[in-house]
């Protein structure tokens, strides 16, 4: 929420299309890929895409053009795929900070984003 708090003040502030994004994780171990694979039901993705856009507040709705993007697969690689095809300007993501063992194990989604993003990344860190 702390990001999504910038990322609105932001396009507020230059006219800018907010892109929020959901996706539904596909483990990488760094060989095969676990996890779920397979198509999300369209009521589901309704669901979601509704979740994602009541985020924003209502009375925010009315002064910037938002839209809501489902994906499936590896969070960071899709992210990527999605700043390139949307060629986006700034990516604003949260972090959890982790540090140590927790970190190696569960990686960093914001880092792989740093690392391969096309764009700018903005990383505000959750309270």
């Amino acid at each position: 929420m702390n990001a999504l708090g910038y990322a609105v003040k932001m396009a507020i502030k230059d006219s800018a299309r907010l892109y929020l994004m959901y996706v539904e994780c596909v483990f990488d171990y760094g060989g095969l890929k676990f996890g779920y694979e397979g198509i999300l039901d369209p009521d589901t993705v309704v669901k979601m895409k509704k979740k994602l856009m009541d985020s924003v507040p209502e009375d925010v709705r009315e002064y910037i053009s938002i839209e809501t993007l489902i994906a499936i697969g590896i969070p960071a690689d899709e992210i990527i795929k999605v700043a390139r095809r949307k060629r986006i300007d700034v990516i604003v993501m949260g972090t959890h900070g982790r540090a140590g063992i927790s970190h190696m194990v569960i990686g960093s989604v914001t880092e792989k984003v740093i690392r391969a993003s096309p764009c700018p990344v903005l990383c505000i860190k959750d309270n």
